[in-house]
């Protein structure tokens, strides 16, 4: 049995260590399956993202975010599931896998100046504790600045 982090005292202690990722940490977004559904996408092999994005991608939005697609900008604490499988076919269907990984996108403009008021953290496969983020989202970030026009995200609001 894994022992049970707190995450407040966690934050604490990175703080008072002098690290200020630890102040950054993002939670793991808990029931965000019963979010609205915004979309679902598949890269397959040869596109540019198939490392490490390659599968079937479905995108949550919880209801700030859900306001900000509608509206082309997000208002504080909109957060953004992005939920990548693997991509298996069998005959002449595409069928889900395995989860490769889960990824976060949630706005908080005094937690994340650095990155335009957004957070980014991702958990690998079915783990909640297996943290990618490691360079406090600027890896995230980085790409995802070529939709500064749409605040930031890649998702667009389809009726």
């Amino acid at each position: 049995m894994k022992p049970m982090i707190n995450r407040s005292l966690l934050t604490a202690i990175l703080m008072l260590s002098g690290s200020s990722y630890g102040a950054d940490l993002i939670d793991y977004p808990d029931g965000y399956r019963l979010w609205p559904h915004v979309k679902s996408m598949t890269i397959h092999k040869g596109h540019p993202l198939q490392n490490p994005f390659l599968g079937i991608h479905h995108i949550y939005a919880n209801n700030q975010a859900l306001e900000g697609l509608k509206k082309n900008r997000f208002d504080e604490g909109a957060m953004l599931v992005f939920d990548q499988l693997q991509s298996n076919d069998v005959g002449m269907a595409s069928v889900e896998g395995k989860r490769v990984l889960i990824g976060v996108m949630v706005k908080d403009n005094k937690r994340f100046p650095k990155t335009n008021g957004w957070g980014y953290e991702g958990w690998s496969g079915d783990s909640r504790t297996d943290r990618l983020v490691t360079d406090e989202g600027m890896s995230c970030h980085s790409c995802h600045t070529q939709q500064k026009d749409h605040d930031y995200v890649f998702t667009k609001w389809r009726d």
